[in-house]
């Protein structure tokens, strides 16, 4: 549902209206947490947000990169909310590719100094 006469929403309840989360008291959890951006700066529960506005929302490890196309109050269904959004988000990683990261095996301990110096060196730290 669209509220015609506001001009600006809660964060916490647009991405709950708009399906990026499943539930308000995730929306609150994930904007307390740092994971919904607003601009790019850490957005508060509260703060409000306005159409054309750039929102970030971490889910999973992922950014979800968005762009405000309509103010909604209330949940609505997948098709209307995805007309309420421009996903900007970049594509995630197939399996191949996320199959290639190299992971120590379960169990193995914690690593070595030379070995946590070739984990920095894979990571480009």
């Amino acid at each position: 549902m669209t509220d015609a006469g506001r001009s600006s929403v809660r964060i916490d309840v647009w991405i709950w209206a708009v399906r990026l989360v499943k539930t308000r008291a995730a929306a609150t959890e994930a904007c307390r947490g740092g994971h919904v951006k607003l601009g790019g700066q850490p957005a508060k529960a509260s703060q409000q947000v306005r159409i054309g506005d750039e929102v970030r929302v971490r889910i999973h490890g992922f950014d979800r990169i968005v762009i405000v196309k309509q103010l909604l109050v209330k949940r609505v269904g997948a098709p209307a909310a995805a007309a309420a959004i421009e996903d900007r988000s970049p594509p995630r990683p197939t399996a191949i590719e996320a199959a290639q990261v190299p992971q120590r095996p379960r169990g193995a301990g914690r690593p070595t100094s030379r070995e946590r110096r070739e984990i920095d060196r894979l990571r480009g730290r």
